[in-house]
């Protein structure tokens, strides 16, 4: 056990104020039953990413280009994996999320929570999920796919969304608990079923078709839509605040020294958590980077085995289906985008494959709605807790205060822009925000790691190798995209 004279955080902690110092709480043992108890926060990200890019974008690439494009779903996942790596780093090892990490580098906390704060909005503050899944329950109501007609209806149904996301995170001890539960459920119906249909319903060589596009390098068709490439790009798996959110999940979760620092409770069935706002660092013993290693492990599982995996299996099914029932060149970007996979599969399969199709695409939108309202507003409580002593005097140092006032303001905000553009429109604006997004916040995270960070922690090389190669792939899409603006 280190002594208290050894107990020294870094000398220099940034623009917030010295983190507190305490050894490594010791992991449990690492078993397959520990695993499965430990993980979770990885299956809450995956949530949302397979209803953004894999239920999508992946099909509205490859129904207008072929499968050729999925070397871009391939890069991106393994891209944003080396980032979600470099970013819980810094929530192991301090307990804090990665977002108040930022705020400990010049030019101080007030600039970098507006300029995150905003970032986040221009990603996750345009509620395109809700308005997709909106257009599966008119479908599975009406029995038909909704049309230019019937705006009033989808509306309807997408303030449903909403109140379903507000119920969802009322309830249970722990939110991050909460959400875990529903969407292991999701997952796990989504996967099967799609696994399922596929299976009866898709010729092989379609299968090999998707397959071999995954490995397809450098190809561009002429003419391509860099809106679309670039879209697809950002949500191969969780892109831009999704990707930095992870760590908020896994401070809750209490991985490495997430434990030290506390959770957000639910309203109902939740007690109230002091959550401090600053972090807890380990001097880096021998005993302290022996339970650290034990961490990353079930941080890897949680990250690799669960979430990366996941993302290729859940693209690849969608795609896949996709691929098989929906003609080359079907356009995705009108209201009845969320229920097109449902639609053209009761045409080969029946009534019932249609019905259920109806049903897991609900499921897919809104499992990433409620997890990327949750997040939005996660990240802007965890930012504002940390960086200003009034809004923890305003909550009573009680953080479900500033949760559930967010919370609520963005439903009521996603119940206006919901009427604002096509839900396409949203979502290709949210997705190409998240590709900017994780161009600078992966400069950013390196810089921090580097900075205040011990070696010990910091990662092996090609990690980092990974974060700047995953800074220039983001950048190539988002140059792409500011030459189609300036040609405009």
């Amino acid at each position: 056990m280190a002594g208290a004279n050894e107990r020294n955080p870094p000398a220099s902690p940034g623009g917030l104020p010295p983190w507190n110092v305490a050894d490594m709480p010791a992991p449990r043992p690492f078993t397959f039953r520990n695993v499965m108890a430990v993980i979770g926060p990885g299956a809450i990200m995956l949530s949302m990413s397979i209803g953004s890019g894999e239920w999508h974008f992946g099909p509205a690439t490859v129904v207008r280009y072929g499968a050729a494009l999925m070397w871009v779903v391939t890069l991106g996942i393994l891209l944003q994996l080396v980032l979600n790596l470099q970013f819980i780093r810094y929530t192991m090892y301090t307990g804090e999320p990665t977002a108040v990490g930022f705020m400990r580098t010049w030019p101080g906390p007030a600039f970098w929570a507006t300029v995150y704060i905003l970032l986040a909005l221009s990603q996750n503050g345009w509620p395109g999920w809700a308005a997709l899944s909106a257009s599966s329950i008119f479908s599975v109501v009406n029995g038909r796919v909704p049309g230019p007609g019937d705006q009033g209806a989808l509306l309807a149904f997408g303030y449903l969304t909403f109140g379903l996301t507000l119920l969802v995170v009322t309830f249970g001890g722990k939110i991050e608990r909460t959400l875990e539960w529903v969407n292991w459920f999701m997952v796990a119906f989504i996967v099967l079923f799609l696994l399922t249909v596929n299976l009866l319903f898709v010729p092989w060589s379609v299968w090999r078709e998707v397959l071999w596009g995954h490995f397809q390098f450098g190809y561009f068709p002429p003419g391509a839509d860099w809106v679309l490439i670039g879209a697809l790009a950002g949500f191969a798996a969780n892109g831009g605040i999704g990707n930095v959110g992870t760590s908020n999940y896994i401070r809750d979760k209490g991985l490495g020294m997430g434990s030290t620092v506390g959770y957000i409770p639910s309203a109902v069935g939740g007690r109230t958590v002091k959550v401090s706002p600053v972090g807890t660092v380990f001097p880096p013993t021998a005993l302290n980077m022996s339970r650290w290693r034990t961490w990353w492990r079930y941080l890897l599982a949680d990250q690799v085995a669960l979430w990366a995996v996941g993302c290729f299996v859940g693209m690849y099914l969608n795609v896949v289906l996709a691929a098989a029932v929906i003609p080359p060149g079907t356009d995705m970007a009108g209201v009845a985008a969320g229920s097109l996979q449902a639609d053209f599969l009761g045409r080969v399969a029946g009534p019932l494959a249609r019905m259920l199709t109806l049903l897991t695409g609900f499921w897919v939108l809104f499992g990433s709605q409620l997890t990327i309202t949750d997040l939005l507003v996660r990240f802007s409580t965890d930012i504002l807790w940390s960086g200003s002593g009034r809004v923890r005097r305003w909550a009573r140092d009680d953080i479900r205060r500033v949760y559930y006032t967010l919370i609520v303001s963005v439903a009521v905000w996603g119940c206006v822009a919901i009427n604002l553009a096509r839900p396409a429109t949203l979502l290709a604006i949210s997705a190409n925000a998240a590709g900017f997004i994780l161009m600078v916040a992966g400069t950013h995270i390196l810089f921090v790691n580097h900075r205040l960070l011990p070696k010990e922690v910091r990662g092996p090389w090609w990690e980092r190798a990974g974060v700047a190669a995953a800074v220039v792939f983001y950048a190539f899409f988002f140059w792409k995209n500011v030459e189609r603006l300036a040609g405009l």
